[in-house]
């Protein structure tokens, strides 16, 4: 789903609004009639485009419903209703001495994670993250603190409910889910989160309060549940809450997400919320499935979220260079390309190049439309009857809507921070072409029939010629791209197939 839509969205309901009020102003309409169009409105452009992208979801989750790889994007009662999950293997309640996957449900969350890297900086302990693909490094055993009777197998079972004092176990390294009073590598107001000790070594600091939030299918809190509790993990020395805020380690922390411990006792902050999503423990049976079950809505907006959240965390890598990426300034003046593949001699070469013609057409008629616009407002103060009132609704419906459509969709990626690329102005370019095309037909309004029509046909054949010029890169180059080196058309190569083909020769 691509919420580029929310912006024509709002150009239809600006559109909307002005028609209303303009049928307000009009005292020859029944109040009746009034209200219908209120009416016909809210039902064809809220309610049924609301139930269409209801809809979509819900074809979505019942046509992919299939483990996969992406799983771990999704809440973990989600991934429970999937078919060839192992999720509904686990044991429902758990107990000291189970191990398993603990998930943050903050929208986008991923799983708690830890590895043999330290961090660079702070403690120089071992890193704590949140991973969002599964592996061994996501598994934690639950063990009593230090000053109780230690884990045996042989025990009666210890389950673990509300205001349970536990330590972590990190499966793979042994060492104990640790915090300190050392500020978090990015969320400096924070306190990091490492991985210290071993089973025998570490300090009270090892030491986590588990404080249930909410459980799905229980009001009893006395037990935790797997998949179903929501709980919080408060360090009971510092008193400070486990936190997966969807911010980003550098390259040193291979792009997961910082883990800290927040100072602020927010108990409706989801960041701060975990449950168990995966569970082993033999000495416990395993839960019926009909114990997990996820409302739609739930899943609805929490994959909308997700889908938000993994947009905004695709920000450009100091550490690497993005030779596909480009900036908003250069993609109305046409001033790159998108190679869509290898440039090897032996294969199929693509190139993502818009029209020269369409695109700086359409370009120079936004600047020509706001001069054109100032000049008609000048002139309308003034007092100079230039425009009748047919000409005034023209200019506003044929011109101005699709300038502001063009503006509404390409400021965004001005203002964004995530990585950009050619495609992300075509949206805004078709509302430039619609703007160029009332710009045209404006110029050569009051010019005779044969001499309007001669105008555009002009016009259409330079594009297709434009276009029927450039038609190898589109329909592909195959063979080497030395063939194609008459697609450049200048020496400071505006074009950029040019740079390709010389970086292909080094």
């Amino acid at each position: 789903m691509k919420w580029v839509g929310l912006f024509v969205t709002a150009l239809v309901g600006l559109y909307t609004v002005e028609d209303l009020w303009n049928k307000f102003g009009d005292y020859k309409m029944p109040k009746a009639t009034y209200a219908m169009h209120w009416v016909a409105r809210i039902f064809g452009l809220i309610l049924i485009p609301a139930v269409v992208y209801l809809a979509s979801f819900y074809a979505h989750f019942t046509i992919l419903n299939r483990s996969g790889p992406g799983d771990a994007q999704m809440s973990s009662l989600f991934q429970a209703n999937l078919k060839g999950t192992d999720l509904t293997d686990s044991p429902l309640e758990v107990a000291i001495g189970s191990k398993v996957t603990i998930k943050n449900m903050g929208y986008g969350g991923g799983l708690l994670h830890s590895h043999v890297q330290t961090y660079p900086e702070g403690s120089g302990q071992q890193q704590v993250t949140c991973y969002h693909h599964k592996d061994s490094n996501n598994d934690w055993f639950f063990h009593p603190i230090r000053k109780e009777k230690q884990y045996d197998p042989q025990e009666e079972v210890r389950f673990i409910g509300d205001n349970s004092v536990i330590r972590l176990l990190h499966t793979q390294t042994g060492r104990n889910l640790h915090t300190h009073s050392v500020a978090a590598p990015i969320t400096k107001k924070h306190n990091e989160v490492s991985s210290y000790g071993n089973a025998t070594v570490g300090d009270d600091k090892d030491n986590w309060v588990i404080e249930v939030v909410d459980d799905a299918i229980s009001r009893d809190y006395s037990k935790l549940r797997t998949l179903t509790t929501a709980f919080r993990l408060r360090n009971q020395v510092l008193g400070c809450y486990l936190r997966a805020g969807n911010v980003n380690l550098p390259q040193w922390g291979f792009k997961q997400i910082e883990v800290t411990c927040t100072k602020e006792n927010k108990p409706r902050d989801t960041f701060t919320h975990w449950n168990i999503e995966s569970h082993t423990n033999p000495l416990l049976p395993k839960a019926d499935r009909k114990a997990f079950r996820s409302p739609f809505f739930r899943d609805f907006i929490h994959l909308n979220v997700a889908m938000m959240t993994s947009n905004n965390a695709l920000v450009p890598d100091p550490d690497k260079q993005d030779d596909l990426a480009s900036q908003w300034w250069q993609w109305p003046i046409l001033h790159v390309g998108l190679r869509m593949c290898s440039w090897d001699d032996n294969v199929i070469k693509y190139f993502l190049l818009g029209n020269p013609m369409v695109y700086w057409g359409s370009t120079a008629s936004l600047v020509i439309f706001t001069l054109m616009l100032g000049w008609y407002t000048v002139r309308w103060q003034r007092g100079y009857p230039d425009l009748t009132q047919k000409d005034i609704d023209h200019i506003l419906h044929s011109g101005l809507y699709p300038f502001i459509g063009w503006f509404a969709h390409y400021l965004p990626f001005v203002a964004m921070a995530r990585v950009t690329y050619v495609h992300h102005y075509y949206p805004a370019l078709y509302f430039a072409i619609l703007t160029a095309g009332f710009c045209v037909d404006w110029a050569t309004r009051k010019l005779p029939r044969p001499v309007y029509y001669g105008v555009f046909g002009v016009v259409y054949v330079v594009v297709i010629g434009v276009f029927v010029f450039f038609i190898p890169i589109s329909f592909g180059m195959p063979g080497s791209n030395q063939q194609y080196a008459h697609l450049k058309w200048f020496v400071s190569s505006l074009l950029l197939i040019s740079i390709f083909i010389s970086w292909n020769q080094c």
